[in-house]
């Protein structure tokens, strides 16, 4: 049975680990140059969703939803996700993602003012056209869960290696599985991988009693804009208005008056609330939003480059490679998923990037 080492324990890493476990491989080492979750799995928002722009996206994150919810509350609570907007434009851009989602047997209901300001009671709804929700959506503990994960890899006999470079120790098949860190394992190997680092960073306001638990993701489709129930506050988010490539991962401070003048003026019970913490992680970006997975030189596969939707996509994928390692196939699709693949085709990019 070959050894089969894997470069990074976050939520890709372990559930590959779990997976390869599964299905029979004997010798599966998890590494990790820090801790389990200690990258960008830890720093992650938390959200799980179907609702993407592209048919390999939503693919691979409808194929993970059971995983999700089998672990169930806390570690994850199934409040759906409401994207809201306020435009023509935004409407029909939901509108048409929501015709592919529901080809793809995705539920989203698409939602009308009225019906998007019950959902969400305290909601700013008088600037709003609609919305769409999809109620099998939800939010997660990304690092509780990735630590089930493992524990659940290694009482099958994997063995972890926290505070470990995985490029240095011998193995039959090794996996490069480091998010925004990926590009440079890879290139020990001679394998030049398109994926850059990006700062995102997330702010968590102090407790807001009057903010329910049930409380949706709820995103505004124009600008990105969006916010969940976390630790008794809520959690927030958005795009910077310019990229900040690279591994400087540090809050820019003064982007917070923006963030709460946005969250007030959507949902007006929270106005006053201040930030108990903030926060900066990484994207491991590629050019069209998609992963590259599977095979990308001799004896190397890779699983990165997931543009902010790893933990969301991690059972899918640990199953999907697993098999492709240990069988020579996946069941599932993953040619839009290959390091090879086109530059430009009928599902590329994936748009809904948050």
């Amino acid at each position: 049975m070959a050894r089969i080492v894997i470069c990074g324990a976050g939520a890709i890493g372990a559930n590959l680990a779990l997976a390869l476990a599964r299905r029979g491989a004997t010798e599966v080492v998890l590494t990790d140059l820090g801790k389990i979750a200690g990258g960008s799995t830890g720093k992650a928002m938390g959200g799980i969703r179907q609702q993407f722009s592209t048919a390999p996206e939503v693919a691979l994150a409808k194929a993970s939803l059971a995983f999700f919810e089998a672990l169930g509350a806390p570690l994850f609570e199934q409040v759906g996700y409401l994207f809201v907007a306020t435009t023509q434009a935004g409407m029909a851009d939901l509108a048409s993602r929501r015709d592919l989602q529901l080809e793809l047997e995705v539920p989203v209901q698409q939602l009308g003012p009225a019906e998007v300001a019950s959902l969400v009671p305290g909601i700013e709804a008088a600037d709003l056209l609609g919305g769409t929700f999809c109620a099998s959506d939800g939010v997660a503990d990304p690092v509780a869960i990735t630590h089930e994960v493992v524990r659940r890899a290694v009482s099958l006999g994997v063995e972890v290696l926290e505070n470990t470079d995985g490029t240095g120790l011998p193995a039959d098949i090794r996996v490069i599985a480091a998010g925004p860190w990926s590009a440079q394992l890879a290139a020990v190997y001679g394998i030049k991988l398109p994926i850059r680092p990006l700062v995102r960073q997330l702010l968590l306001t102090e407790p807001t009693p009057h903010i329910s638990a049930s409380l949706p993701m709820v995103i505004e489709a124009e600008t990105g804009f969006h916010f969940r129930a976390r630790e008794g506050g809520l959690c927030l988010a958005m795009t910077d208005p310019a990229p900040r490539w690279g591994f400087e991962a540090e809050v820019d401070e003064s982007l917070i008056p923006d963030r709460l003048r946005r969250l007030a003026a959507r949902l007006p019970g929270a106005a006053g609330v201040g930030i108990a913490r903030a926060w900066a992680g990484l994207y491991d970006m590629t050019p069209d939003a998609h992963p590259i997975i599977g095979q990308v030189g001799p004896d190397v596969f890779c699983a990165a480059g997931f543009s902010g939707h790893g933990f969301m996509q991690s059972p899918a994928v640990g199953e999907a490679l697993a098999e492709e390692i240990l069988e020579g196939a996946s069941g599932f699709d993953l040619s839009p998923f290959r390091l090879s693949r086109p530059e430009t085709g009928p599902d590329l990019p994936e748009l809904v990037v948050l």
